[in-house]
């Protein structure tokens, strides 16, 4: 569907006008029929002038755009949405009379037309001055309305902005595309009880009236729309320089500003780790950090300006989790490493926005594994690779790098694939390059393309062009040449030319990832590479192939060999005959791994008698793939399940939770249909596999964070599979807890394992639910929703549902999280999937239709699906809405995965139950 829709688009550009709306209401042709702006009038400077009037929740301003045209044209298209425009006028620069010009809208492409009588001529520079008003925002993007309440209750409004992707637009009229980059000056009118920000420091303020205040803040770099932004608020905030001399804030409701010092400290680290790492200045001469009492995503990077939702941000060391630390310094550490990527260098259109994301999520290991060593971020890491594959296997996903026209396309492509895939390919690319000409492709393309936009091929043409260490020279053509003498376990090929692009093209520009299959014959390895994809007996897709960075390590020796492989089929030989072969050491590489013949059995075994052979990403790797390869049918899953018993004695915390990641989902299905008692028996199966770790588990918040993490997911994994030892002590610490009357100090991270089971009766819901709504607990309300969502009384589930709609007592920002914590309770699925359908224009209006919101809720009520009826009606009630409702990316992964699930169960759901009966942990 999106192909004729772009053709039509097509169609609209070359016939030219189309119909639209007048200033006076009136129809009158559109003097443009496309959704990408012309390019003939390009935007130099805007000044703003926005007075937001926070009890009528109204703005007023004028926007004076310093314009060059390159074309003479009678017509400037710009966008605009939900804009009243009241006057526009244009005029030349040099003093000529400024002509008024009539302003005609169309809506369906949020763009307006400044139509004038005299033409605008080429070469010359214009001021475009537009006068309009607009009512606050009451979603989460453009410049919207946030409230909060203090210690005592009252409620108090600010108003913030949320321009990524399109909705700057919203706030006033521009020039909304990425390529359009020009500077700002932004002046703000506010009443002198609040304060103003924006992207740079305020250099004047001017009293106006006793009950008005101007704040004139400093000119911005050139960057794009998006990235502007401004808050009025009544925020406190504290402060520190970095090395470099570039002062650090963080901003939070007054009541907050306590929880605010991890974050000021993990910020200054991480801004100067980037000014070192990327050997260029950071140009602003403040970075804010805000926290916004609402908002829909984790973070926004706007330059000078970062905001975040407040579990993003804000820590408190008596009470926040170790998995909370984690997660605000990866948030600051993605969002400082966007200011270098993105800001200072942006894609030019939204179909690379990976350059945007994919670089930003990998930078947040690369700065944070040498800030926060502590952290043990990397982690972390495969689960990113994991979950980007687990929809990149679909038939509904995309390239890295695609196209996009309208603002529903290109919010959908804020996605696993752009975010983590994007991240776990540069990866395997810095792995194949080595980490040190991969840096110093990179500090070489930000430097070339400071202030710019850039593609894909840029990115590829710098690496490219950088000779790695000794052992190489510049060749014609600008690639680099490996001497002969080159050791070939130390490079990947000898004597061959390294030519990124045409490798990176492989991973960017076609969906999905290779399946490597490996016979081992004696000496010889023969491998094979097939695109995986997740398909109900669908024939095998043809006409994919990768240029893969294989590495390997074998029973004979643990150093990684390498071999490129850029062929369909190839052969590797040893030096020697092995016990066994692991490919993809570490998990560095975007594909996964089949061993034919008795190749899984030997490293089954190997697991089994000494597991620590190899490394504990390998292992976790080893779990993953195996469960992969039942889907297409490469693998019974009966010997999946073999090589769980080997995680008895498994310590370390990927495996651990890459082992729960495969075998929950599945319980969690059989649930659902109710097979017979195996659910049960595979429950205590899990249970029995981690026993020993759960019961060696303190019930503090002692050791490392790795540790301390690993304490989190056994024990609220225990509590809620209801393993006896753990809920007793889990009750009497909530009965500890409930006397004293929530002052009770607990251990932050088994919080969530306590409230689970407490929340199991009425009583102690209500208690846990009077917590929630008070200041003191806010740090927690995200354990706190996750354990309300566990009761099994459906009225109190509904009740969740419809308070994150109402967004008084729970956040709509939160309403994703609890529609899909409902969903997974076998007591909420059903009503999960009622109220959605129930809801769906309101969801929509508040999140965005092609947000990331609405995909989650989609996919996480539909998931556990894997019954015809459930498939039916999921396909029956998408198709019955709108077709921009029915063609969403998310729907076709649910239907999808929901096919999966039904033909996993179908073929799988004896087995297991026969595997059960023959292995008794």
């Amino acid at each position: 569907m999106a192909v004729a829709v772009r053709a039509v688009l097509a169609v609209l550009a070359v016939l030219g006008p189309c119909l639209a709306r007048g200033g006076g209401g009136a129809r009158s042709p559109f003097p443009w029929g496309a959704v990408r702006l012309p390019r003939h009038v390009l935007p130099r400077h805007y000044r703003l002038l926005l007075h937001p009037n926070l009890t009528a929740l109204t703005l007023a301003a004028t926007a004076d755009i310093q314009v060059a045209v390159t074309q003479q044209t009678s017509a400037v298209v710009l966008h605009g949405k939900r804009l009243q425009v009241t006057r526009a006028t244009v005029q030349a620069s040099g003093g000529h009379r400024a002509q008024e010009a009539r302003v005609v809208e169309h809506q369906p492409f949020e763009q307006v037309a400044l139509l004038v009588t005299e033409p605008l001529l080429a070469g010359h520079n214009y001021t475009l001055s537009i006068q309009y008003r607009a009512n606050l925002s009451q979603s989460f993007h453009g410049f919207y309305k946030s409230t909060y309440r203090t210690r005592e209750g009252e409620l108090r409004v600010l108003a913030a902005t949320q321009f990524e992707p399109t909705a700057a637009r919203m706030a006033f009229p521009c020039f909304d595309e990425p390529a359009f980059k020009a500077s700002f000056s932004i002046i703000i009118r506010r009443e002198p009880t609040y304060l103003a920000l924006s992207n740079m420091p305020i250099v004047k303020s001017v009293n106006l009236s006793p009950w008005l205040v101007e704040d004139h803040f400093d000119t911005t770099v050139k960057m794009s729309t998006y990235l502007v932004a401004f808050i009025i608020s009544d925020f406190k905030s504290i402060s520190k320089m970095t090395h470099h001399g570039v002062k650090v804030s963080v901003y939070t409701v007054p009541d907050k500003i306590n929880q605010a010092e991890y974050a000021l400290d993990a910020a200054v680290k991480l801004l100067d780790f980037y000014e070192d790492y990327f050997s260029i200045p950071y140009p602003l001469p403040k970075q804010d950090l805000a926290a916004i009492p609402d908002f829909q995503s984790g973070a926004m990077e706007n330059w000078g300006l970062t905001t975040y939702r407040e579990s993003a941000l804000l820590y408190d060391p008596e009470k926040s989790s170790a998995s909370s630390k984690l997660w605000i310094t990866k948030i600051i550490a993605h969002e400082l490493a966007h200011q270098w990527f993105g800001n200072l260098v942006t894609m030019e259109w939204w179909n690379d926005l990976w350059l945007n994301e994919g670089f930003a999520k990998f930078m947040e290991f690369v700065s944070v594994s040498v800030t926060h060593p502590e952290l043990r971020v990397e982690d972390h890491f495969l689960s990113r690779c994991f979950d980007a594959m687990a929809v990149d296997a679909l038939n509904s996903s995309h390239p890295i790098s695609t196209p996009v026209e309208d603002p529903a396309q290109i919010l959908e492509i804020f996605d696993d694939v752009s975010y983590d895939k994007g991240s776990c390919v540069l990866n395997m690319l810095r792995d194949y390059l080595t980490a040190d000409v991969f840096k110093a492709g990179l500090v070489q393309y930000l430097q070339k393309y400071s202030y710019r936009n850039t593609k894909n091929e840029d990115l590829w043409n710098s690496l490219t062009n950088i000779c790695p260490t000794a052992g190489t020279d510049k060749q014609s053509g600008g690639f680099c040449r490996r001497s002969q003498q080159s050791s070939s376990s130390a490079h990947w090929t000898e004597g061959g030319t390294l030519d990124v692009r045409a490798m990176m093209d492989t991973w960017t520009l076609q969906t999905g990832f290779p399946l490597v299959t490996v016979t081992v014959r004696g000496k010889n390895v023969h491998l094979q590479q097939e695109r995986y994809l997740k398909g109900v007996d669908s024939p095998p897709p043809t006409g994919y192939l990768w240029h893969i960075p294989l590495t390997y390590i074998t029973s004979k020796s643990d150093t990684p060999q390498r071999f490129l492989m850029t062929t369909r089929a190839d052969v590797i030989i040893l030096p020697e005959e092995v016990e066994w072969i692991k490919f993809n050491v570490d998990m560095n590489g975007y594909y996964i791994v089949h061993y034919e013949d008795d190749g899984w059995d030997r490293l089954i075994n190997l697991l089994k008698e000494n597991h620590t052979v190899v490394s504990s990403n390998d292992r976790t790797s080893l779990i993953n793939n195996i469960f992969q390869l039942v889907r297409v049918k490469k693998l019974s899953i009966s010997k999946a399940f073999d090589l769980t018993l080997y995680l008895k004695h498994e310590r370390q915390i990927m495996p651990v939770l890459q082992g729960m990641h495969e075998l929950i989902p599945i319980y969690r299905l059989m649930e659902r249909r109710d097979v017979d008692g195996t659910e049960k028996e595979l429950q205590k199966y899990i249970v029995s596999l981690f026993k020993d770790l759960i019961d060696k588990q303190s019930w503090s918040d002692e050791g490392s964070v790795s540790e301390r993490l690993l304490r989190h997911s056994l024990l609220l994994f225990a509590c809620v599979h209801r393993y006896q030892p753990c809920v007793d002590k889990a009750r009497g610490y909530f009965t500890e807890w409930q006397k004293s009357n929530g002052t009770l100090s607990l251990p932050a991270d088994v919080k969530t394992a306590v409230y689970a089971v407490g929340a199991q009766t009425s009583e102690g819901w209500d208690f846990l639910l009077s917590k929630y709504r008070l200041h003191a607990f806010s740090v927690e309300k995200e354990n706190m929703e996750l354990a309300l969502s566990l009761s099994r009384s459906k009225d109190k589930l509904q009740w969740l549902m419809d308070q994150g709609l109402r967004g008084d007592i729970i956040k709509t920002q939160d309403l994703p999280y609890i529609i899909v914590l409902v969903a997974n309770n076998p007591s909420g699925h059903h009503l999960a999937w009622s109220f959605l359908k129930e809801n769906w224009e309101k969801v929509v209006e508040k999140f965005e239709l092609g947000s990331n919101s609405i995909a989650s809720i989609v996919t996480g009520v539909t998931r556990r699906y894997s019954t015809r009826p459930q498939l039916a009606q999921v396909k029956e009630f998408f198709s019955s809405l709108e077709e921009k409702s029915a063609r969403l990316r998310c729907v076709q992964q649910a239907i999808e995965t929901i096919e999966h699930n039904i033909e996993w169960m179908d073929r799988n759901s004896e087995k297991v139950k026969t595997w059960l009966k023959n292995n008794h942990l």
